[in-house]
């Protein structure tokens, strides 16, 4: 198992569905989505952005945004992960 140090993160990626809601298939190959799910998470309790430090706002599971082409793809086995720092990850997706 892979964990993160400091005040990085460590999601899964989500891969895009090819259905829409009402159950239609979508052919066409779309740029993915850039959400994921909180694998693990770092010891920090804290978190520094832009100078002002916050309480670690995710925790594992989470289904999170976060900042086009930031961190660092990871594969771990068959499992694709991104490193990414907290202040990277953009918002929780209720």
């Amino acid at each position: 198992m892979i964990k993160p140090l400091y005040n990085n993160v460590l999601l899964k990626k989500v891969e895009a569905s090819n259905k829409t809601e009402s159950g239609i298939i979508i052919t066409q190959k779309e740029e993915k989505e850039d959400y994921a799910v909180v694998a693990e998470v770092s010891g920090c309790k804290e978190v520094k952005v832009d100078d002002k430090v916050y309480e670690m706002p995710l925790k594992k599971g989470d289904k999170v945004m976060y900042k086009k082409y930031s961190g660092t793809d990871i594969k771990d086995g068959d499992e694709e992960y991104i490193l990414i720092k907290a202040e990277d990850i953009l918002a929780v997706v209720k």
